[in-house]
C-alpha cells in the first residue's frame, strides 16, 4: 500500500523543525524548538512521536558539508555539535525506515521547488538567510546535489576571518549574526539609539526584529545595520546572477522578513553589480513557505526517491 506521509527534519544553529508531511506537500503536524544539545536523543525522541505505518522514510536536512555515503556531516561551521554524529544509521536502526541526508538549504530550495514560490519555474537560487547564510540551487528542474555554500563566498578578499576559515565571507556581513554582532559592538561603544531601550541594556538580547522595528521607527543605526548587510547581501545575489542566469532568485529564512530596507538595499545592489540583461530577466521574491521550506522540502525528497515528487 503507498504510505500517505514522511517525516521532515530541519537541523539549522538556531532552531530545529520536525513534521509530518503528507505526499501533497502539507504539513500535518510540526514541532519546532531551539537547537538542543543533546542533538542524537532529542532527535530520536521527537522523530518518534510522528512515525507510524503510514510513513514512507524520513528526510534530514541539516547546515553544512553533507557525505550521503556515509550519512553524515562533516563540516558544519555554525553547529559543530553536528559533525560526524551518526545519526542517519541511529533513525534507520530505530524506525526501520529509508533516511536519506541533504544540506539544509538544499532541501529548502526542493521544498520551493515542489509546493512554494519555485513551482513550475525551470532555474532558481535560493538563499537561506538566518544564523548563517545558506543556499540552494535548481537547474533545469532538478535540485543541484552541490554544496551550493553561497553563504562562504568571499565577497571581501582581505575581510575577517570566518569560521570555515575563509576571509571575507558574506555571511560575515550579511546574516543575522553579522548585523547583531555589529548592533551589540555600535551599543557597546556608546552610539545613540532606540535599540538600548528595546533591550532593557542586554545588548546580547537584541533579535533582528528588534533591529527591523527601530528602523521602521526611523532609528539611525538600525537603518545603517540593515542597510549595510543588504549592500553585502546584494554583492552575493549579483554574483550568482552572474554565474547561474536564473529565472528567479528566492530570499527564505527570518530576514527575508526585513524586505522593506534589508532586501530593497540588496536589490539595489545587486541591479548595480549583475549584467543589466541578466539582471532584468530575473525576478527577486520572497519564499512562500518561509520558515516550512525545509521540513516540507526534506519530506519531498522522500517522496522524490520513491516516485512521487517532481
Amino acid at each position: 500500500m503507498e504510505k500517505k506521509y514522511a517525516i521532515g527534519i530541519d537541523l539549522g544553529g538556531t532552531n530545529l523543525r520536525i513534521a509530518l508531511v503528507s505526499r501533497y506537500g502539507a504539513i500535518v503536524q510540526k514541532i519546532k524548538e531551539p537547537t538542543p544539545a543533546g542533538l542524537l536523543e532529542a532527535i530520536l525522541e521527537k522523530t518518534g512521536k510522528f512515525c507510524c505505518e503510514d510513513v514512507a522514510g524520513i528526510g534530514f536536512g541539516v547546515a553544512g558539508l553533507i557525505s550521503k555515503e556515509e550519512g553524515k556531516v562533516f563540516l558544519s561551521p555554525n553547529l559543530h555539535t553536528v559533525e560526524n554524529l551518526e545519526i542517519v544509521r541511529a533513525l534507520e536502526e530505530k524506525f526501520r525506515i529509508p533516511v536519506l541526508i541533504e544540506n539544509d538549504a538544499n532541501v529548502a530550495a526542493f521544498g520551493e521547488f515542489w509546493a512554494g514560490a519555485g513551482k513550475g519555474l525551470g532555474n532558481f537560487v535560493l538563499f537561506t538567510l538566518g544564523t548563517g547564510i545558506g543556499g540552494g540551487m535548481v537547474y533545469d528542474k532538478k535540485l543541484l546535489s552541490v554544496a551550493a555554500e553561497i553563504g562562504h563566498m568571499s565577497i571581501h578578499a582581505d575581510g575577517e576571518k570566518c569560521s570555515c576559515g575563509n576571509y571575507g565571507c558574506l555571511e560575515l556581513y550579511a546574516s543575522v549574526r553579522a548585523i547583531l554582532s555589529r548592533a551589540s559592538s555600535a551599543l557597546e561603544a556608546d552610539r545613540e539609539s532606540i535599540l538600548r531601550e528595546y533591550c532593557g541594556g542586554n545588548f546580547y538580547k537584541l533579535t533582528t526584529e528588534d533591529v527591523y522595528r527601530a528602523a521602521l521607527d526611523g532609528d539611525n543605526l538600525a537603518r545603517e545595520l540593515l542597510k549595510n548587510a543588504g549592500r553585502s547581501l546584494g554583492i552575493g545575489i549579483a554574483n550568482m546572477i552572474n554565474l547561474m542566469s536564473p529565472q528567479a532568485v528566492i530570499l527564505a529564512g527570518g530576514l527575508a522578513g526585513a524586505w522593506d530596507i534589508y532586501v530593497q538595499e540588496a536589490i539595489k545592489e545587486a541591479s548595480k553589480r549583475a549584467f543589466r540583461d541578466l539582471f532584468d530577466r530575473v525576478r527577486i521574491m520572497p519564499s512562500d513557505l518561509k520558515d516550512d521550506a525545509g521540513i516540507i522540502g526534506a519530506a519531498g525528497l522522500v517522496f522524490r526517491s520513491l516516485g512521487r515528487a517532481p
